[in-house]
């Protein structure tokens, strides 16, 4: 059965984005890109919500520039081609090889847990993967812990109150000090 994973960077007191709404303290050096770009290519297809999605829009056309750098360019021949299913209550219309959600969360996960189809299914976003945790559909967390304090904002572990023990399966410290963590939900 495919995997749930929920994968983001996040602020070392927990939070996606700051409480202006920034993440430029997200960028990554080129050891961590390239880390995220092998990480999406265990993927085989992505759920993301309305805001995620529009800010990821810029990969459907950042290779078109020729100036960009090599790892920018195999990013976005991993990102463009990937399936991704987009949950919106406000977009009627997505670009490239996204589709609207069908359904709720769970009935999507569902279902493409059934169909036979390789990789991964990744969520991206918090509030998406609040609703997926609150439902018990998340099968690994992973964390790129970036060494900054917001001071606020997006979390990116879930406030659901309720507890959920966790197995460590992978560490990894980068050379930028960003601490990549991979725990799997003991079930």
């Amino acid at each position: 059965m495919r995997s749930v994973t929920y994968s983001m960077n996040v602020s070392l007191d927990g939070y996606i984005v700051g409480p202006d709404g920034g993440f430029d303290w997200t960028v990554p050096d080129e050891e961590v890109f390239r880390f995220t770009t092998d990480e999406v290519r265990e993927v085989g297809v992505y759920l993301m919500g309305r805001r995620l999605y529009e800010t990821m829009l810029y990969w459907e056309t950042v290779d078109q520039n020729p100036s960009l750098d090599f790892s920018t360019l195999e990013f976005a021949a991993v990102w463009k081609p990937l399936p991704k299913v987009v949950f919106s209550t406000t977009l009627s219309e997505v670009q490239g090889h996204a589709r609207p959600a069908s359904g709720g969360l769970a009935e999507e996960v569902e279902r493409l847990r059934a169909e036979p189809g390789e990789g991964d299914i990744a969520i991206g976003g918090a509030t998406l993967a609040a609703e997926a945790a609150a439902s018990g559909l998340i099968d690994e967390y992973r964390a790129k812990v970036h060494p900054v304090l917001v001071g606020g904002g997006t979390p990116f572990f879930p406030r659901h109150e309720r507890r959920v023990d966790l197995e460590l399966v992978e560490t990894r410290t980068f050379s930028s000090r960003v601490v990549y963590l991979r725990y799997r939900v003991a079930r």
